[in-house]
């Protein structure tokens, strides 16, 4: 595997199959570890390892949309998955260290109850009351001994009156209280937004913000990870001046859009088995921004 050495050792594997197995890899989910990862996933295990109390401190991750923030939290919550043992008698016991869940769109208690339970391997019935499914989603986390609750698109329970705002961060604040456990928010400005509003709510959340990306040395090394997992035969030099401006121009220093980005270059080399992403082939896929606000991206035929 020496013939390829702008590969990492597991692309290396992949690098000389027929065009269709690579590609098939190429699309295959795969983490770019970079520091911004690194030090959210290290500040995220900080907030697991606070020894219990009723007032814990909570987190909230911040970025615009495709910036990379579900991909970090995920990183980390792979990182602690659920664990089975035996107790003291003998019984077959879960321990769940994260409980990662999506807010759902409606901002309503009954539909976050569900939220949790649903995260759960056991039945549960949509149409009971909300306190039969706040009680069966507290007696679960509590069995099971969660350690952290992680909410994705935590924007969706806010995106709503002031009156529900209140009603959904109390619940999101006694959730914590009553089982002392950190909590973490994953969302947009607008969770931020709402957080700003309450003084009694902002003191709970300590912030971290993922920013667009800025045309630095740090960008360059995200480059160079990305050229280590596309299974191209020839190095693509992606992090040069005249690639990197270009780069970075269309994707806008947004994460989502350079993935999808590189994806489509890369597939388009193996195609035409120029195996390197050229200025030519980047150029062609100019259009690819799916982070464009308010309209749909349109694919040149």
């Amino acid at each position: 595997m020496e013939g390829f050495p702008h590969l990492d050792e597991e692309t290396k594997k992949y690098a000389t199959l027929p065009p269709e197995k690579r590609i098939e890899y190429l699309y295959r989910p795969r983490t770019i570890i970079y520091p911004r990862l690194k030090n959210l996933v290290a500040l995220m295990d900080r907030h697991l390892e606070y020894p219990k109390r009723p007032r814990m401190p909570n987190l909230l991750v911040v970025g615009e949309s495709n910036i990379g923030k579900t991909t970090a939290v995920r990183k980390f919550v792979d990182a602690h998955p659920q664990i089975t043992f035996e107790d003291e008698t003998g019984m077959s016991r879960v321990r769940m260290p994260v409980l990662y869940m999506v807010a759902p769109h409606t901002s309503d208690e009954k539909s976050f109850y569900i939220a949790i339970l649903e995260q759960f391997w056991t039945s549960f019935r949509p149409n009971d009351t909300l306190a039969k499914l706040r009680h069966q989603a507290f007696y679960l986390m509590r069995e099971c001994d969660v350690g952290m609750i992680v909410i994705d698109e935590m924007h969706n329970l806010l995106e709503t009156t002031p009156v529900r705002q209140r009603t959904m961060m109390n619940l999101i604040k006694n959730l914590g209280n009553e089982l002392m456990v950190p909590i973490v928010g994953v969302g947009t400005e607008t969770a931020l937004q709402v957080l700003g509003t309450d003084p009694q709510h902002a003191s709970r959340f300590e912030v971290a913000r993922l920013p667009a990306w800025k045309l630095d040395r740090e960008f360059l090394g995200l480059l160079k990870g990305f050229e280590k997992i596309l299974p191209l035969q020839k190095p693509s030099g992606l992090y040069s001046r005249e690639k990197a401006k270009l780069l970075y121009s269309i994707s806008d220093g947004n994460l989502g859009n350079l993935h999808k980005l590189l994806m489509q270059c890369a597939e388009e080399a193996i195609r035409t088995g120029e195996e390197e992403i050229s200025t030519e082939i980047i150029g062609k896929f100019r259009w690819v921004r799916p982070t464009q606000k308010g309209r749909p991206v349109e694919i040149p035929l």
